[in-house]
């Protein structure tokens, strides 16, 4: 209660103090420099910094800084050196650049400020973002300022109108006009002090004890830095002022003045006595004249202030060139904190800064170098601005260095990462559309409800969801929602459904790695996304979840640049390398996880999300092709020759001899598939087969069956392997297509009754019955398939594939047929319409060929080049209609027939491409003008050939000639090579193209029942009775595998050694690049420098120990003499200090005062009388 009420006191008193204290403020037109404009306050050198700080803030409207720099020493006006200029002007702005900075300034077109702030005012005329600034504020005294009586009369929101002046030299200064802002100190009296630099001191202060955010997340306490540049005698109560308020100081060596002598000590602060001083001020201040006194006064300031050391931070650029300013910078700040303590939280501002400025190798060195413990907590502001602002080598850092990202990540967090998105990228458009789709659902919710509405975040993770639904469909079911069991309580697990409900957004994620892997790709941060993906489990389908999004989003993308990052990121590619590797390993393994249902991905496998994403060069893996092999060819051995198979689908008794090999290990009823013991998991080899197999092979070791049992286990076993196949059920298909085609033939050619009574006759009842059988396919393989997806998606995922809208089309045509034939007034169109299905019937039989290596590519070559077509047709319909209409006009201008005006504009100009000419209707020369009329009433009526129109017969020869030379040579060509390229492109990749047709045909196949149409009836029957009447669906499981937990875990594990693996091998070969060579060696070349450059530091520190060494010897020498002498007359005082020094040392050496010798010369008498 106490300090609450200290708390109040105090802001009433500053309340009153505001209220007392009188400011001014308003603009400054600088009349001589174009329309530049600055905003000043004149405030009195007695107010309360916090009154600036919030004119500076709300009345200003300058964003608050992440950093202040307080350039000091530079009212100087000194010979500035080019090295000096260009690092203040480049490395300062860029420095103050990546973070948003305040400069503080003298404000006066003098010394090295004029230099600067032009740099900072052309910086914010070529910046485009609001949010990072670098402003230059200018804070002086008006005693300095030149035209003084101009600023002194002005009164509140005043313009004032300044004439700066460039040739002054003092001790008056114009104000710089390149400053936006202006601090100007008034004094109440002339005689009072100047209080210039104290209220500058108290400014710094007030605003380094201030908090402010960066990336929006968090706060960090203002940095604020003093940099000394050069400098006068005055500096240094400056500096030392600045010290007792714990400012740090970067101190630029070979700036001149102060700065330097400064430097001077620091190495050596036993150096720092009165002559060493006196000596160093008359050689950088030549012209001036320096007291006794003051140099006392001096040299106790410089001892206070190298007493500071963990405050002051010393760089020469000359010689430490390698390093940027802004580096300079945050290591004198993280110096700083050091130096007080040794708690992380001490440490969170500077690594703050660290993050804004993407210095992750001084956070490496100067932060996390183990001095400081970091536990998860600390580190969770940083880790949001470094995912914000995507920085994913600080985010590695953070999690090496103690971040628990499935402590960090809740959902109310991963909420806020997708409120942070730039509003220029694509996700942002899909969001804010789904954001409205959903406020137009919700018209219904009162105002009241509207307004709680905009104070929630932008968008949900239901919006979010949404979005990925749209490109992962079923793979992200569930995604951020809430799933709870509901409906009807039965005991049967499988009635249950799982209703999404409310999301606690205070809940961990439960897949932190996956969700943001997700959220990166989603931003097309890719740099980042295979950090999450090197970090998380299930490698190989996020790799092809990704493929997938980055697909879909490229489609939608209309910056060029953007989709063009977003095909380079090829996370196929990926899961290509890190699957090889697993297939190198254990292959077993490599085909459970190709059927494995991954966790992260909604009980998806591989290849259904390869499926998806369309990834051919993972399908043309070898892997994946040898498991597609052992699946077509089922329980048989995969090396069967294709005429033993064919014996024995002929000669049925053939295979229970050893003609063909079979897998002896017992497999399940439903599992054709020839999963063999995994490696290493003999414990957990069970679960890969069903209960009831398991069961049925423990009576069998339990029971000593009789040969007869055993004879007939044995021949059911070797029948069901060989019929089940899918090689097998695609040859009985193949076959009876074909008889099925031959059937229709022979009843459209032979036994095509009349309609009824007649008609049909017993084998056209036959066909019907087969096209029905064919029906009851088609309807299996669209609806029977996952009870939870809606009849409407069945039908949109059956009718996406080609093939099966071709089926669609010849049952279409067949019923229409059928239907027309039964009736004697379309029976004619009956049998059109059949005779039109059996030539699609029959084009049907092309799929067939996607199984044989050469003529599978050659179906998509003949599809391309129908769409090559259709292109090609407009072309030539242009020319064509072109040509016709002409010719009609000019030859047969009476002829008014429609269906003559059709065959004429089209028909013929077609026909005469194939060079089939009719001249004696073109040509005068061999026209015969017979049977023919010119009356138009005789061509109607009596239906007569109209006779051509010689007139102008030339221009119809010279169109005939111009016609067939664009469509036979330049057309026709064009369609050739158009025919080419699309056969180059294909048949360059013929061997993926083949195997990702081949892949579909074997799952098309595999999920297929054993019999052929029309016996498949017997299946169809046994698939309804068994929904009736077991109410329970039994299908074969479309390749997919929900392994036991156990099981699961492991091959989860061993495909996490295996990614360690393969990013281990990655590693090493990028180093092993020509790239990382050249880096390295550079980094040598630069150790190598700074190595040569501190042996000459080291030389000059043993030229001046050499130094001291030959004046301790001289003074020995003299003192030995002096001791061997009798008589006093003979005495030599000892010599000079100065006179055995080197002229190149490094450190000028004091030469010693008259009094000091006097001194020395009366000790050596007195040596000498007592001897």
């Amino acid at each position: 209660m106490e300090e609450m009420e200290t708390k109040l006191c105090s802001s009433d008193k500053e309340e009153v103090f505001k209220r007392e204290l009188p400011y001014c403020t308003g603009e400054i037109d600088f009349t001589a420099s174009g329309k530049k404009r600055g905003k000043f306050i004149k405030v009195p050198s007695t107010i309360h910094p916090g009154i600036i700080f919030e004119v500076m803030l709300n009345k200003w409207k300058l964003p608050a800084p992440n950093l202040v720099v307080s350039l000091v020493g530079e009212e100087e006006n000194f010979q500035m050196k080019p090295w000096l200029r260009n690092t203040l002007k480049k490395g300062l702005i860029k420095a103050a650049q990546s973070t948003g900075a305040w400069i503080f300034t003298s404000a006066l077109r003098v010394g090295i400020t004029r230099h600067l702030v032009q740099a900072v005012r052309d910086h914010a005329l070529a910046s485009t973002s609001s949010k990072v600034r670098v402003i230059a504020i200018g804070i002086t005294s008006l005693r300095k300022i030149q035209h003084r009586e101009i600023l002194d009369n002005t009164k509140k929101e005043s313009l004032v109108h300044y004439q700066s002046d460039d040739n002054i030299q003092g001790p008056l200064y114009s104000l710089d006009h390149n400053h936006s802002h202006f601090i100007l100190v008034d004094h109440m009296t002339p005689h009072e002090p100047d209080g210039t630099t104290k209220l500058r001191l108290t400014l710094e202060k007030h605003i380094s004890e201030q908090r402010t955010g960066y990336g929006g997340t968090g706060s960090i306490e203002i940095p604020v830095l003093c940099l000394l540049v050069n400098g006068g005698p005055g500096t240094l109560e400056r500096i030392c002022s600045g010290l007792e308020n714990s400012a740090p100081w970067l101190i630029l060596a070979g700036s001149g003045g102060t700065a330097d002598i400064l430097a001077a000590f620091m190495n050596d602060p036993q150096l720092i006595v009165p002559e060493a001083v006196e000596k160093q001020f008359k050689e950088k201040f030549p012209a001036g004249s320096f007291l006794w006194k003051d140099i006392l006064q001096w040299t106790a300031t410089i001892q206070n202030i190298i007493s500071h050391q963990h405050l002051l931070t010393l760089h020469n650029f000359e010689q430490d060139g390698s390093e940027e300013l802004d580096t300079v910078i945050l290591k004198a700040l993280v110096k700083a904190c050091k130096s007080h303590s040794q708690d992380a939280q001490e440490y969170l501002d500077e690594l703050k800064l660290a993050v804004a400025w993407n210095r992750v190798d001084i956070a490496k060195s100067e932060i996390f170098n183990g001095d400081v413990e970091w536990k998860s907590c600390d580190l969770e502001e940083v880790m949001m601005d470094a995912l914000v602002n995507d920085k994913p080598e600080f985010v590695k850092l953070f999690i090496d260095n103690g971040a628990n990202i499935s402590e960090f990540l809740t959902y109310s967090r991963l909420q806020r990462l997708y409120c942070s998105i730039s509003q220029k990228c694509l996700l942002y458009e899909l969001l804010l559309k789904k954001h409205e789709e959903s406020k137009l659902s919700l018209a219904g919710i009162t105002g009241h409800q509207h307004k709680e509405e905009e104070i929630c975040p932008l968008f949900t993770l239901s919006e979010v969801s949404r979005v990925l639904k749209d490109f992962l469909h079923d793979a992200c079911k569930g995604f951020y929602q809430d799933l709870r069991h509901g409906g009807k309580k039965k005991s049967d697990k499988r009635n249950t459904k799982q209703v999404p409900g409310p999301l606690d957004m205070n809940q961990k994620s439960k897949n932190p790695w996956r969700d943001l892997f997700v959220w990166a790709v989603l931003q097309n941060r890719h740099k980042m996304a295979n950090y999450f993906w090197a970090m998380g489990q299930e490698g190989v389908a996020s790799a092809l979840a990704a493929c997938k999004i980055l697909k879909e989003m490229s489609r939608l993308e209309t910056k060029t640049e953007v989709a063009r990052i977003m095909k380079k990121a090829n996370y196929e590619q990926l899961a290509v390398e890190l699957f090889s590797e697993c297939y190198h390993n254990s292959e077993e393994r490599a085909f459970a996880l190709l059927v494995r249902k991954n966790q992260y991905w909604s009980k998806t496998t591989c290849l259904q999300l390869a499926t998806k994403a369309d990834a051919k060069s993972f399908f043309a893996h070898d892997g994946v092709q040898a498991f597609l092999t052992k699946i077509w060819w089922g329980d048989m051995s995969t090396s069967t020759q294709i005429l033993k198979l064919i014996c024995g689908f002929w000669c049925p008794v053939l295979i229970y001899t050893n003609l063909i090999a079979f897998s002896e290990e017992t497999q399940s009823k439903n599992e054709p598939e020839p999963f063999r013991e995994l490696e290493s998991l003999d414990t957990e080899r069970t679960p890969f087969f069903s209960k009831e197999e398991d069961r049925g092979s423990g009576k069998l070791e339990k029971q000593s069956p009789s040969e007869n049992t055993a004879w007939a286990t044995f021949m059911f076993t070797r029948w069901r392997k060989f019929w089940s196949a899918p090689v097998t059920v695609f040859m009985g298909n193949v076959i009876m297509y074909f008889a099925f085609l031959f059937l229709f033939t022979y009843v459209l050619l032979l036994d095509f009754k009349p309609p009824p009574p007649e008609g049909p006759s017993a084998k056209e009842i036959i066909l019907y019955f087969w096209v029905f059988t064919l029906v009851l396919e088609e309807i299996r393989q669209s609806f029977y398939t996952d009870e939870d997806t809606s009849l409407v998606k069945k039908f949109k995922l059956y009718v996406e594939d080609n093939w099966n809208k071709c089926d669609m089309v010849t049952i279409f045509l067949f019923i229409i047929g059928v239907t027309c034939r039964m009736l004697n007034s379309t029976f004619q169109a009956g049998r059109t319409i059949l005779a039109i299905d059996f030539m699609v019937f029959t084009l049907r039989l092309i799929h067939i060929f996607a199984i044989h290596k050469q003529l599978g590519p050659k179906i998509i070559i003949v599809e391309r080049m129908v769409k090559d077509v259709f292109f090609f047709l407009f072309f030539l319909s242009v020319w064509l209609i072109a040509y016709g209409v002409t010719t009609q006009a000019l030859l047969h201008p009476d002829d008014s027939r429609v269906e003559w005006i059709f065959r004429r504009v089209l028909y013929r100009p077609y026909l005469q491409i194939f060079g089939q000419i009719p001249l004696h209707e073109i040509d005068t020369s061999q026209m015969h003008l017979r049977n023919c009329t010119f009356n138009p009433l005789q061509i109607l009526q009596e239906n007569s050939p109209s006779c051509p129109n010689t007139y102008a017969n030339w221009l119809v020869i010279l169109l005939l000639v111009i016609f067939l030379l664009v469509t036979n040579v330049i057309l026709m060509n064009l369609l050739i090579a158009m025919f080419s390229y699309t056969f180059q492109v294909v048949q360059g990749n013929a061997d993926i193209f083949w195997k990702i047709q081949r892949y579909n045909l074997i799952v098309e196949y595999h999920g297929r029942p054993a019999l052929a149409p029309p016996f498949i009836i017997i299946n169809h029957i046994t698939l309804v009775l068994r929904r009736i009447f077991n109410k329970m669906e039994h299908k074969k499981e479309h390749l997919e595998r929900d392994l036991p937990v156990g099981l699961d875990q492991k091959i989860v594990t061993w495909e996490l050694v295996q990614k360690e693996n393969y990013l281990v091998n990655l590693e090493q070969e990028r180093k092993e690049s020509h790239e990382e060579r050249l880096k390295a060696t550079s980094n040598k070349v630069d150790n190598l420098s700074k190595y040569f450059s501190a042996l000459k530091e080291q030389e000059k520190r043993f030229k001046v120990m050499e130094a001291k060494i030959s004046y301790c010897t001289a003074v020995i020498s003299s003192m030995a003499e002096s001791l061997t002498k009798t008589n006093l007359l003979c005495n030599q005082p000892a010599p000079k200090y100065a006179s055995v020094t080197n002229a190149n040392a490094a450190v000028p050496l004091p030469e010693r005062s008259e009094r000091e010798e006097r001194a020395d010369q009366t000790e050596t008498d007195i040596a000498y009388i007592d001897n």
